[in-house]
């Protein structure tokens, strides 16, 4: 897997920075091969390799499926957990400083987890997410627990037109006293989204306050959209 490891190391993180803080999201693009994310899609339909597959239906979630690995992961995924989440722990740390909240991460992914594990959150997060003509997903936030890592990732696994039309992802921000903004993304397959699991810190006219963020997507309106997920924490079920 140095491949993808090389990809993430020769990634422009200074440029990847200025973007989580000035925007609370940064946008990657060609992170993942064409043939990884065939892969990808393709294994959606194996029956093992899952731990659970969520009806969003049936929770009012909204109109699609997703499947979370089980321990152990793939390869391919085990590899970009381990190996992005080192990049991206300075800046969550700054963020913590700017809003004067008395908490740092650890260097590694490891020992993340071991917080985790320390609260009985042992079930690992990484998903792929499927929709279909009529899919959606209600505006949300990815927490799991009392131990969360600030910042997560979505790998977009089709293609745009050639796989299906609609089915944006949508950012919106949370700002207090004001108006919510919502920010609308058409990444292409292979790019690589990281944003803010909760809130980012905004400079305002008395310093920095804190800027909630929600995630979701908007309704496909034909064919299949398929997405990986990466969420650094590990959740309690």
């Amino acid at each position: 897997m140095k491949d993808i490891q090389d990809k993430i190391k020769s990634v422009d993180w200074e440029a990847v920075s200025q973007s989580l803080h000035s925007r609370g999201y940064a946008l990657i693009p060609g992170l993942l091969t064409a043939m990884q994310c065939w892969e990808l899609r393709d294994r959606y339909r194996a029956t093992t390799g899952y731990r659970k597959t969520i009806v969003m239906e049936r929770y009012r979630f909204g109109q699609g499926e997703y499947k979370y690995f089980r321990y152990p992961l793939p390869d391919l995924i085990q590899n970009i957990r381990t190996h992005l989440y080192p990049y991206l722990v300075p800046i969550a740390d700054s963020w913590m400083r700017l809003l004067h909240i008395n908490q740092t991460f650890p260097p590694t992914h490891e020992g993340l987890l071991q917080f985790c594990r320390e609260k009985n959150q042992l079930q690992p997060t990484a998903l792929v997410l499927k929709y279909q003509k009529g899919g959606y997903n209600a505006l949300h936030q990815d927490l799991y627990g009392e131990v969360y890592f600030p910042m997560q990732a979505v790998f977009f696994l089709s293609e745009r037109i050639r796989d299906y039309m609609g089915g944006e992802f949508v950012l919106v921000q949370q700002n207090p006293r004001a108006q919510s903004k919502a920010i609308v993304l058409t990444p292409g397959e292979g790019d690589m989204l990281i944003f803010a699991t909760n809130f980012y810190p905004v400079q305002g006219s008395k310093g920095y306050h804190r800027v909630n963020m929600r995630h979701g997507v908007s309704e496909v309106h034909q064919g299949t959209r398929y997405t990986l997920g990466i969420i650094f924490h590990d959740a309690l079920t």
